[in-house]
């Protein structure tokens, strides 16, 4: 029984070197870093050991953005950017690309206070009915070429920017199609301190596990297409591990356009977690030093529970 208790404990703390090194190897993984405190809490250190396997098997470039004739297979998307944007334009004037309605979309839930909208086609899994009705033949054009996982089209209003920010999984890489922009260097995207600035009918490929925000100054409503393709890597067995957090986590973080459609199971506990996070506010308003030590007595009980 002693061997079999100091295995566990071997095994706990072995869990836990695994970990801590994960979450330096993402956190110093480019230019542009979070605070210490912030990384601590950020959804980017308890995806880190999953993240550095993907990092370790990928066979794309470690850098900010890749180059669009690395994945020809979405030339047909780029090349099809008017037809697109039709549908784009007219889903927008319906006012089908929109914010959640309630706490229901855990990954974007902070952006809708800047104004940012968005309507999605898929996400991880089959598409949504309200797409096959408001764009058929964008879904169909998609729903053709191979690795397209996740697709929306996002809305970014005059004015608003984005909080920096990394996203959670590395599993994927990011596909912007730029359908009605202004053209203009002042609407732009900055991942790890580097900018581009979307152009209509012009492809931006980036690794949006770099710290990246996006920016419009300028008057014009930008809209455009938001894909997630998948990480080419370079063995089978991380290809496999990564299409099973995909059919598992990410599909748990489905939500919906309009009632009715699917909410997954992350998403339908983050509206319930979420009235905790209202608390949470409310007593920040009132009082930052309490707040501050209600949250970090929690995060110590919570890594107590976990070490002891």
């Amino acid at each position: 029984m002693p061997e079999f208790v100091s295995g566990l404990f071997q095994v706990k703390w072995l869990v836990v070197a695994i970990f801590i090194a994960s979450t330096t190897y993402v956190h110093f993984r480019g230019r542009v870093r979070h605070k210490f405190v912030r990384q601590l809490t950020d959804h980017s250190t308890f995806t880190a050991p999953i993240n550095t396997v993907m990092y370790l098997c990928s066979k794309v470039p470690a850098t900010p953005f890749l180059r669009a004739e690395d994945f020809p297979q979405l030339a047909p998307v780029t090349a099809a950017w008017e037809s697109i944007r039709e549908e784009a334009v007219a889903a927008y004037k319906e006012g089908a690309i929109k914010a959640a309605d309630g706490f229901t979309d855990a990954g974007f839930n902070s952006f809708f206070r800047t104004g940012w909208t968005r309507f999605y086609l898929k996400w991880y899994g089959k598409p949504l009915d309200s797409a096959r009705s408001v764009c058929p033949k964008t879904l169909a054009l998609l729903e053709s070429v191979p690795g397209i996982e996740a697709a929306m089209f996002t809305v970014l209003p005059p004015g608003a920017s984005l909080p920096r920010h990394r996203d959670p999984y590395a599993g994927s890489i990011r596909y912007h199609l730029g359908l009605v922009t202004p053209n203009s260097p002042d609407c732009y995207i900055e991942v790890d301190g580097e900018r581009r600035h979307w152009r209509d009918g012009e492809p931006i490929l980036f690794d949006e596990t770099y710290i990246h925000t996006a920016v419009n100054k300028t008057d014009v409503t930008r809209v455009i297409l938001f894909l997630d393709i998948d990480r080419p890597l370079n063995n089978p067995l991380a290809r496999a591990f990564n299409h099973l957090v995909r059919i598992t986590l990410l599909r748990a973080s489905a939500t919906q356009n309009v009632p009715g459609e699917r909410i997954g199971l992350i998403n339908r506990l983050f509206s319930q977690v979420y009235r905790i996070r209202v608390i949470g506010k409310e007593l920040k308003k009132r009082s930052r030093p309490t707040y501050y030590l209600v949250k970090w007595l929690l995060i110590g009980g919570l890594l107590y529970l976990a070490l002891r």
